[in-house]
Formats: C-alpha cells, structure tokens, sequence
C-alpha cells in the first residue's frame, strides 16, 4: 500500500510565546490524518506529517486563535 503521508509547512501568525506554540502543535495534532506537527516559534513555522488537507489545518489553527497559511504547494 501506498504511503500517502505528506510533509506540509505553514506560516503561523500570532504565536508569541511556548504557550501559543503548544496550543497551535495540540490544534494541529488533534486533527485525524495527522502524524506528527511541530511548530518553531522562532520561525512561525509549523511543519505537519499527514494526510490532512491544508484548509483543515488553517481552520484548526484559526479556531486556536491564531492564522496558518500554506506556505509552497
């Protein structure tokens, strides 16, 4: 069976400390599809193992109080 797990990196807005960091990788991680989700605070970054669509990331990010966008294709 094929491995349909992509590698997906978001621009995260509005994290601003450890705690917005760990509500946003909980946000993520929550979501069914997902393998893992680490976010860098220092970078904005959150990088998301899964097969999840980005609109489901951004939204889950969004209703943690904070903006994702997809960042390449």
């Amino acid at each position: 069976m094929e491995n349909l797990s992509k590698e997906r990196v978001f621009s995260v807005t509005g994290m601003s400390c450890g705690h917005c960091q760990r509500a946003v990788e909980a946000a993520i991680g929550q979501l069914e599809g997902v393998q893992s989700a680490r976010v860098d605070l220092k970078t904005g970054q959150a990088k998301v193992i899964g097969d999840v669509e980005s609109q489901a990331v951004s939204d889950a990010v969004k209703e943690a109080g904070y903006e994702a966008r997809p960042i390449g294709p």
